[in-house]
C-alpha cells in the first residue's frame, strides 16, 4: 500500500515528494536495479520458504522436543521433517531460476532448467564425499561443487541467460526461434555458469555466511553492541529503506544454513519494541481520539504485524516516543542473544503468530523467542509512559481530553 494511501497514517504526516530533487546518477540506479532483481526474486519464494520451515516446526511440535506424540525415526516425523522440508529447501536453484527469470524478463523455463543443471544428481555425486570431484564441461575439468539449497549461483546465473538469449533472438529468424533459441541459449550460458558464474555465487555466499557467523567470533561486548545497535534502530533502516541488503544476506544465510541467530532475532525484537511504543501511548495519552488510535496501532500491530502505522502515527509526531523503541529493542535483542535465540523462517510472520519462527529449536527456544518478544514490550511500553512525551504535549492532550469531556449544548446557569 502506498503511503498516501495508508488509512491509519495521519494527515500531514506523509513526506512529499520532492519534484526538484537530483536525477540518480548512472551508480545508484545500477546498484538499485540490482536489489530490486534479488529482492523482486526473493520475496517471490516467501510462501515456499514458510511452508518448509512450518513442515519442520510442525515435526518438532508433534516430536520429542515438545508434545512426544511421535518419535524421531516415526515415519510421519520423517515425512514432514525431511522429505517435506528438503523438496521445499533442496530445490530451491530450480523455483528461484524460474521466478528470478520471469522477474527479470528471460524465459522462466530457461531459468529453471539452469536451476536443475546446478543440482543434477550427476554434479551432486561427483561433489560428495567418494565422488570424484571433478566433472568435464565441454572437455574442460572442473571441480564439481553441490548447489543444492544455495542461491547466488542460480541469481548470477539468469541475467546471462536473459542476455544470451535477446541477442539470440535479435538474428534468429521466428520460424527457427522457438526450436534453437532455447537450445542456444543454454548451449552458451552453461559452460560460463558451471565454469565462471557458480563457483563465484557459491564463494560469494559462503562469505556472507562465514561473516555473520563470524559475529560469534567477536566474543565479549563486540557482539553484543551489534545486536543493541540493530534491535535499537532496525526500524529506522526500514523507514530510510536501507534494510533489505541486510534482510536479503539473512535470507540466503536461513536457506543455505537453516537458521539465523542474529539479524532477524534483533528485527523482531524492534518491531516488538514498537507495539511497545502503541501500548504506552494509550496508557499515557487522555484524549480518547488519540487513546483510540493508538489502541488500533497496536491492534494492527498484533494482528497484521504492521508497525507503520504506530511509527507515523505516534513515534514520528510524538519523537521522544523513539526512546522507547531504541531501549526495548536494544535490551530485548542483547537478552535474546545472550540466550541463544534462533530465528528458523525466512519471512516468517512478526505478528501473534511470531513464535512459529522459533519453533523448529524446540521448546527452550519458543519460551526464550516469547520472553524476549514480552520483554521488548514491556520495557518500551514503560519508557515511552514516563519518558515519551514533552509536558507541553501531555498538557495538550490533556485540555483535549478535558474539552471532549464537555457536554455539547449544555446550559450554563
Amino acid at each position: 500500500m502506498a503511503e498516501t494511501e495508508n488509512p491509519f497514517v495521519p494527515e500531514g504526516l506523509v513526506p512529499e515528494k520532492d519534484d526538484n530533487a537530483k536525477p540518480k546518477g548512472p551508480v545508484r540506479r545500477a546498484a538499485e536495479a540490482v536489489l530490486d532483481f534479488f529482492t523482486g526474486s526473493m520475496i517471490q519464494l516467501i510462501p515456499l520458504i514458510m511452508a518448509g520451515g512450518l513442515f519442520r516446526s510442525f515435526a518438532v511440535v508433534l516430536g520429542p522436543d515438545l508434545l512426544n506424540l511421535i518419535s524421531q525415526e516415526s515415519p510421519t516425523y520423517l515425512f514432514f521433517n525431511d522429505i517435506l522440508f528438503d523438496a521445499c529447501f533442496y530445490f530451491i536453484p530450480i523455483y528461484l531460476g524460474f521466478v528470478s527469470a520471469r522477474k527479470i524478463g528471460a524465459t522462466p523455463v530457461l531459468g529453471a532448467l539452469m536451476g536443475g543443471i546446478l543440482i543434477s544428481p550427476d554434479i551432486v555425486a561427483a561433489a560428495s564425499e567418494g565422488g570424484s570431484g571433478i566433472i568435464s564441461v565441454y572437455g574442460f575439468e572442473i571441480a564439481a561443487a553441490n548447489y543444492s539449497q544455495s542461491v547466488l549461483p542460480i541469481m548470477l546465473a539468469v541475467p546471462l541467460i536473459y542476455v544470451v538469449e535477446r541477442w539470440i533472438k535479435g538474428w534468429m529468424p521466428d520460424a527457427l526461434s522457438t526450436i534453437f533459441t532455447p537450445f542456444l541459449t543454454m548451449v552458451v550460458s552453461v559452460p560460463i555458469v558451471l565454469i565462471i558464474l557458480a563457483p563465484l555465487g557459491n564463494l560469494i555466499g559462503g562469505a556472507i555466511g562465514e561473516a555473520l557467523f563470524a559475529l560469534a567470533d567477536l566474543g565479549g561486548f563486540a557482539i553484543l553492541i551489534f545486536m543493541a545497535v540493530l534491535g535499537a534502530f532496525w526500524q529506522l533502516f526500514v523507514i530510510a529503506q536501507i534494510h533489505m541488503p541486510i534482510i536479503l544476506l539473512a535470507q540466503v544465510q536461513i536457506i543455505q544454513v537453516g537458521y539465523d541467530p542474529y539479524i532477524f532475532v534483533a528485527a523482531n525484537c524492534c518491531s516488538f519494541a514498537v507495539w511497545g511504543c502503541a501500548l504506552g501511548a494509550f496508557l499515557r495519552l487522555r484524549d480518547k481520539d488519540q487513546k483510540a488510535q493508538s489502541l488500533g496501532y497496536l491492534v494492527a500491530a498484533i494482528v497484521g504485524g504492521v508497525t507503520e502505522p504506530t511509527l507515523f502515527g505516534i513515534n514520528m509526531r510524538y519523537r521522544r516516543t523513539f526512546l522507547g523503541m531504541f531501549v526495548g529493542g536494544a535490551v530485548s535483542s542483547v537478552v535474546a542473544c545472550l540466550l541463544g535465540v534462533t530465528y528458523y523462517i525466512a519471512g516468517g510472520g512478526s505478528n501473534f503468530l511470531v513464535f512459529l519462527n522459533y519453533l523448529p529449536g524446540g521448546l527452550m527456544n519458543v519460551a526464550f523467542g516469547v520472553g524476549t518478544a514480552v520483554l521488548a514490550v514491556v520495557v518500551s511500553a514503560v519508557v515511552t509512559y514516563l519518558f515519551g512525551f514533552t509536558s507541553r504535549e501531555l498538557e495538550t492532550t490533556e485540555a483535549e481530553a478535558e474539552a471532549d469531556a464537555v457536554v455539547p449544548g449544555a446550559m450554563d446557569f
